[in-house]
């Protein structure tokens, strides 16, 4: 995804670890968004195999482990409609936005107490992360003009906030969610502490809505980057394409879960490494 560069010169930049005045404003929104995904993830698979009657879904591991893979699988792979949207329709700036909302309403919605609600929830984050994910790093790229020597440094530091929300993350919700003290908080209070869960989930949605809050605040300090497409809009056939091609993957990953389906496995690897091979041979890959 391309934005434009912030190349406005050194009224542009502050001492941000003397990086652009916009890199502050990425790296908290990105570490709040992290802290919300690495929060909720740190819970998914224990929620989902934990007995009914301690407040989990008391699924057995093995459908556990396939919700959490395609969910996993769906949050990367809505990246590249979430990409092409930003460049030829949002922007990425409003692509960020957007998919921060939808993030924290997912989060939101999984702290309900209710099995439709988790699956909801968990379709609004994937949905909200393809928006999101791609769109943010892509606006650190733009704070930079071509050659730019600080742009290995500055990428280095919102990767920094990547880890840092994602250590401090499970730390907060897996307190919410299982820590004696806090359900015994909760007992006192008149909450059931079978719902502990959902108040880890809840945790998640408010970091996200804590990033959304630091970059609207700051997002004056972005100017131009990312404020418009970075191509031309292209033709309504090409985005259906687009969605109806990831949605139909997403489709057929489900599927390679049935057992009469398990050949797609290989489809899925084998694919891709020839369109590899193939680009390569053309002369489209550098290397």
């Amino acid at each position: 995804m391309a934005v434009q560069s912030d190349s406005s010169g050194t009224a542009g930049y502050s001492l941000f670890a003397g990086q652009p005045r916009g890199l502050s404003t990425l790296f908290f929104a990105e570490l709040w968004e992290r802290f919300s995904y690495y929060g909720m993830r740190a819970l998914l698979t224990l929620f989902i195999v934990a007995p009914l009657t301690t407040g989990g879904l008391g699924l057995t591991t093995v459908e556990a482990a396939r919700i959490y893979g395609n969910y996993t699988m769906a949050v990367y792979l809505l990246a590249i409609p979430g990409g092409y949207i930003a460049d030829r329709y949002l922007g990425a700036h409003f692509a960020v936005l957007i998919g921060g909302a939808i993030i924290a309403l997912g989060h939101f919605t999984l702290a309900v107490p209710a099995e439709t609600s988790f699956y909801v929830g968990l379709g609004l984050v994937a949905v909200g992360t393809g928006l999101f994910k791609p769109n943010i790093s892509a606006m650190v790229g733009g704070l930079y003009a071509p050659g730019d020597e600080r742009r290995d440094a500055g990428f280095s530091i919102f990767y920094m906030g990547i880890n840092v929300g994602g250590f401090l993350a499970p730390l907060v919700t897996g307190f919410l969610a299982q820590s004696d003290t806090f359900k015994n908080w909760l007992s006192a209070n008149g909450f059931d502490p079978a719902d502990s869960w959902h108040w880890g989930f809840a945790a998640a949605g408010v970091g996200m809505t804590l990033g959304l809050i630091a970059y609207l605040m700051q997002a004056k300090r972005l100017e131009h980057v990312g404020r418009a497409p970075a191509e031309a809009a292209g033709s309504w056939g090409t985005s259906i394409l687009v969605i109806a091609g990831t949605i139909g993957v997403l489709g057929l990953t489900v599927l390679s879960d049935d057992p009469r389906f398990h050949w797609l496995r290989a489809a899925f690897i084998v694919i891709p490494v020839a369109a590899i091979v193939w680009y390569a041979m053309r002369g489209d890959i550098d290397g």
